[in-house]
């Protein structure tokens, strides 16, 4: 007799807290929505009244972005391909700003290409915001220059193997680029020491590896910047083919948080982008962790129901 009294204090406690999980499976879903709302809203409004950002801990691979444009010597020229849209400039846009920024700041000589139709308008739109705005010295055409878009894909980047300008016969502004004075003494893409590429897809970073750093046997190092989608893909190349990577937007705030600090000084709100959309993704990633739990107590609690019954 005790031990069924003793079996049936212990189940007390028990279905009761099963019966109200099972009260939670008929919740409103939009209970849910709003939950999901102001996991996401309120730290936007929080780093907007504060102007802080969650501090960031940068990868071996995101390091090794920032350690490969450390590197170089000043005067060095970079090859910088953007190969995205604006359809993923919300992943990609905040890490190719970091990236001419740091370049521009390291005093490279960046020139801009790209494989997309629309990747010319990053390019420019990038320039614009970074060296037109905040180091104005800078001379187009000796200091950066925009190739504009070249068709062709896997093509075009075999020709920069051989002939760059062959490639690119002109810039985004309709100039000879035989008549470019940072193209003087560059034949093909193996005279750059560091190309970058941002890519979102096909082709993009994965398509530099095979046909362009391969071919160059070891001599070109490349660093790269990839949508999420994308990133499971490229990891398995670092850090052989690839010297760097930086992986969705948890790469950009990486690689941003690591250029800040280096740059000093208070920061312009529009080389934080990166940053500042992390918390809104952590708290709603976290949320939907807590919903995945609690859809799964909720289905045990269920059993435990059916089974008493």
């Amino acid at each position: 007799m005790s031990g069924m009294g003793g079996q049936g204090a212990a189940d007390g406690p028990l279905q009761r807290a099963a019966a109200w999980l099972v009260r939670l499976e008929r919740l409103d879903r939009r209970w849910v929505f709003l939950t999901m709302g102001l996991a996401v809203l309120v730290p936007i409004l929080w780093i907007g009244l504060t102007g802080r950002t969650f501090p960031e801990t940068p990868t071996p691979a995101a390091q090794a972005v920032f350690d490969q444009i450390e590197r170089l010597p000043e005067g060095s020229r970079v090859l910088f391909s953007f190969d995205y849209d604006p359809a993923s400039a919300g992943e990609l846009q905040p890490m190719a700003t970091s990236l001419l920024r740091h370049c521009a700041a390291r005093k490279l000589k960046v020139v801009c290409m790209a494989l997309w139709p629309l990747g010319s308008n990053m390019a420019e739109r990038t320039i614009a915001q970074v060296i037109r705005q905040d180091f104005p010295d800078r001379r187009e055409g000796v200091d950066f220059a925009n190739l504009g878009f070249q068709a062709g894909n896997e093509g075009v980047m075999k020709v920069t193997l051989t002939d760059l300008r062959k490639a690119f016969p002109r810039d985004a502004r309709g100039q000879s680029t035989q008549d470019l004075p940072i193209l003087q003494g560059v034949r093909s893409v193996r005279d750059f020491p560091l190309l970058i590429v941002v890519g979102a897809g096909y082709p993009g970073c994965k398509e530099w590896v095979q046909y362009v750093v391969t071919a160059c046997g070891g001599s070109l190092k490349m660093v790269g910047g990839c949508t999420g989608v994308s990133a499971p893909q490229l990891y398995p190349y670092f850090p052989a083919q690839l010297s760097g990577l930086l992986g969705a937007i948890k790469g950009a705030a990486e690689y941003e948080s690591l250029v800040n600090s280096a740059m000093g000084g208070e920061t312009p709100p529009k080389y934080l982008e990166a940053q500042r959309r992390m918390a809104p993704q952590l708290f709603g990633h976290l949320l939907m962790v807590g919903l995945i739990v609690l859809g799964n107590l909720i289905y045990a609690a269920g059993r435990i129901r059916r089974a008493a019954a």
